[in-house]
């Protein structure tokens, strides 16, 4: 055997030997990547395809709202997607709109628990903010002033201060707290744009609790 068969020799006695030592695991290393590539592109698919689902479901939820339907279809629609897609930014919405729905269909019930399935699902600070806003505003229409104050005690966040404000004030007015009530509306005025029309109503409120000082 020559000197250069020789060492080709050695070299595949080499891999040889290394393949024996390394060769099931490097099988079982590539089959893994291969696995992980495989199932990561199918969950992505997966999580397309939920996500295409919870966009046709919202899109039915406006048809619904545009065509004036009863609140049950509305309801439902958005149930579909609180239920079957609670982690879907869409199934907040869904609930949001249908609270409203509901509201003005005079169903307070349906619309608190709309609003408190948002409050406990979603991750968005300024969907919580919304919805804690309006569930506010739902408890104020039912007279229950001390749920309406436990629940604006919460964080929120700082383009939210004069709304919250604001219903403190309507909170505490009713409930006889005038010294308290101004002091909230006052500091909902301090928070609201200059300019916005809203910031009228607070002062009309504010005007009238001062004229009854």
């Amino acid at each position: 055997m020559s000197a250069y068969d020789f060492e080709e020799q050695e070299k595949i006695d080499r891999l040889k030997a290394w393949w024996s030592a390394n060769g099931a695991t490097l099988l079982l290393t590539i089959v893994v990547f291969a696995a992980a590539v495989v199932g990561t592109r199918l969950w992505n698919h997966y999580k397309g395809e939920q996500a295409q689902q919870a966009a046709d479901l919202y899109t039915v939820l406006q048809q619904q709202v545009e065509k004036g339907s009863e609140l049950v279809k509305i309801t439902d629609a958005a149930q579909l997607l609180t239920q079957g897609f609670p982690e879907s930014g869409y199934a907040s919405r869904a609930a949001l709109i249908a609270a409203h729905s509901a509201v003005q269909a005079g169903n307070n019930q349906s619309a608190r628990d709309m609003l408190q399935w948002v409050l406990d699902h979603t991750e968005e600070p300024e969907v919580k903010d919304l919805a804690r806003i309006r569930l506010a505003n739902v408890l104020v229409d039912e007279g229950k002033y001390d749920q309406v104050l436990s629940l604006l005690n919460a964080q929120h966040g700082a383009s939210f201060t004069g709304l919250y404000a604001d219903l403190r004030g309507d909170a505490l007015a009713a409930s006889g707290k005038t010294d308290e009530a101004r002091a909230a509306y006052q500091k909902a005025l301090d928070s609201l744009d200059t300019q916005g029309a809203y910031r009228n109503v607070v002062q009309m409120k504010l005007d009238v609790l001062r004229e009854h000082q």
